[in-house]
């Protein structure tokens, strides 16, 4: 018997319980069982126990629980035990079968990341314009946003004025065309009061040479080390201090690498918030930016999100949700 959780990660941004399946899976005929999960005693999870009856190998059922978070922010693991006649299972298995290479089958712990932020948010709308593909607009959600998909080939300043943020994702700029049309309605939007946050680019194939409202040159620069020290430039920002305090301690745990794609010049309008690099290199300042254009801002980050959200790393939420809360 073996046991898969779809979900790598499970976020809670409030105290309300989450439906979390499990689904098992028969390796011989005629399996029947029982199934707990198994998490640290701060969460809660109904109900104890799910039985469970396969008449034939290779099929499954899915299982529901509820799981209710503690109080406070907290991170842990969430396992299962299959109890099968008097045996107790708790892996994963993963068929590997490609035409072009001999099948494969492996075996791991089944287990799903358990996060409750410990969070504060402005705003509740975002729109969201979709690049080379992430799974932002879910972690938003997960984070208690209300967040639209938006059309660049139909925006303007007057459609996107009932969004607290809008967001580009990850090579917008090198992927929709027409946000090179779009940008003046982008920008009349920031200038009536709203945010816009772009997420990295590669500084080559760019629809657009305009994507700020100042000058703005991106480039090839990154932080590779995940584990790099973060220095706060502007310790006094809205942008590290509301709605959530952030300190060092926001960026540990982060994985694979810190950001890509900096900037490595701005115009005068932009304030650079954070610092880092990795070994032996020159300070990088260029992941963070912020600039106040009219009544609204304007972001630009090079700054991993897309990878530190799919793991489940608070201290990304907590900044996302500051970016997005910025001037409300």
């Amino acid at each position: 018997v073996s046991a898969r959780f779809p979900e790598k990660v499970i976020i809670f941004s409030n105290n309300s319980p989450a439906t979390v399946p499990v689904t098992i899976t028969a390796g011989m005929d005629n399996v029947s069982g029982n199934v707990t999960l198994n998490a640290s005693e701060k969460w809660k999870i109904e109900p104890v126990s799910n039985s469970f009856e396969i008449s034939q190998k290779g099929e499954s059922v899915t299982l529901q629980f509820r799981v209710f978070p503690p109080e406070g922010g907290d991170e842990g693991m969430l396992t299962p035990s299959v109890q099968y006649k008097g045996k107790e299972y708790s892996d994963e298995v993963i068929i590997i079968d490609y035409d072009h290479i001999p099948l494969q089958t492996l075996v791991q712990p089944a287990e799903t990341k358990l996060v409750k932020l410990d969070i504060k948010k402005k705003g509740e709308k975002i729109g969201y314009i979709e690049g080379a593909g992430d799974i932002v607009p879910q972690s938003l959600q997960q984070m208690g946003y209300e967040v639209s998909t938006l059309d660049p080939g139909s925006m303007t300043a007057e459609s996107l004025s009932g969004y607290d943020a809008v967001v580009l994702g990850i090579r917008a700029y090198n992927t929709v065309d027409e946000l090179q049309y779009a940008q003046p309605a982008l920008m009349n939007y920031v200038e009536n009061g709203g945010t816009v946050i772009v997420q990295y680019n590669v500084s080559r194939g760019l629809v657009t040479d305009q994507l700020a409202p100042f000058k703005l040159n991106l480039s090839r620069e990154r932080v590779t080390e995940e584990d790099a020290e973060v220095r706060f430039v502007k310790a006094d920002h809205p942008i590290v201090n509301t709605p959530n305090k952030l300190t060092t301690a926001d960026f540990d745990n982060w994985v694979q690498e810190r950001g890509l794609y900096f900037a490595d010049s701005w115009g005068p309008e932009f304030i650079p918030v954070l610092s880092m690099n990795d070994a032996n290199e020159s300070p990088k300042e260029g992941g963070l930016l912020i600039a106040r254009h009219g009544k609204g801002y304007f972001i630009y980050t090079g700054l991993s999100f897309f990878r530190q959200f799919p793991e489940g790393v608070p201290g990304a939420y907590r900044l996302f949700a500051n970016m997005v809360s910025i001037g409300k």
